[in-house]
């Protein structure tokens, strides 16, 4: 009597599992790609409204408490203030001083610059006076992911449109 034994041989479950190991292997390489770009964009996404923050609390007129700000000092604006590569501010420009609101540390791997130079800090004027930023000329802030090159780009233009 012949006995049939059925299953898989050793070459077939090798064959099978190098071609699993060579789809997880591209598959989290696509991953990791997708992860560090959305590291950049969520970068940026915080940045734009960091920047909205400072223009509607400036246009409200929303003093801090805060000796600097208090009365008989008035409030003149909020600025942007990039610090350096990994960091920027948020301050109550007040006629007493500079009030920091919100300080705000990027991640290792992105890098934050500023076109042109000079216009750090950008200033969200009280009650709708505009901004800092010279007619017709825009302020660029570029994201930029070390190791990647990854780049995400805000713009400001004079008016305070932020995009």
């Amino acid at each position: 009597m012949t006995k049939l034994l059925r299953g898989y041989t050793l070459i077939e479950i090798l064959v099978t599992l190098s071609i699993i190991g060579i789809l997880f292997g591209a598959g989290y390489a696509s991953f990791r790609t997708f992860s560090r770009r959305q590291a950049v964009i969520d970068a940026n996404k915080q940045i734009q409204g960091d920047l909205r923050l400072a223009q509607e609390i400036a246009l409200a007129g929303q003093k801090p408490s805060d000796p600097k700000c208090n009365a008989p000092n008035s409030l003149i604006g909020y600025n942007f203030n990039v610090v350096s590569a990994s960091e920027y501010r948020i301050q109550a420009n007040c006629s007493g001083g500079l009030v920091t609101t919100k300080d705000i540390f990027l991640s290792v791997d992105v890098n934050l610059t500023i076109a042109p130079v000079g216009q750090n800090p950008i200033t969200f004027n009280v009650l709708g006076n505009g901004t800092n930023i010279p007619l017709n000329t825009t302020v660029t802030l570029t994201l930029t992911q070390t190791g990647t090159g990854n780049k995400s780009v805000t713009t400001l233009s004079s008016g305070g449109q932020i995009q």
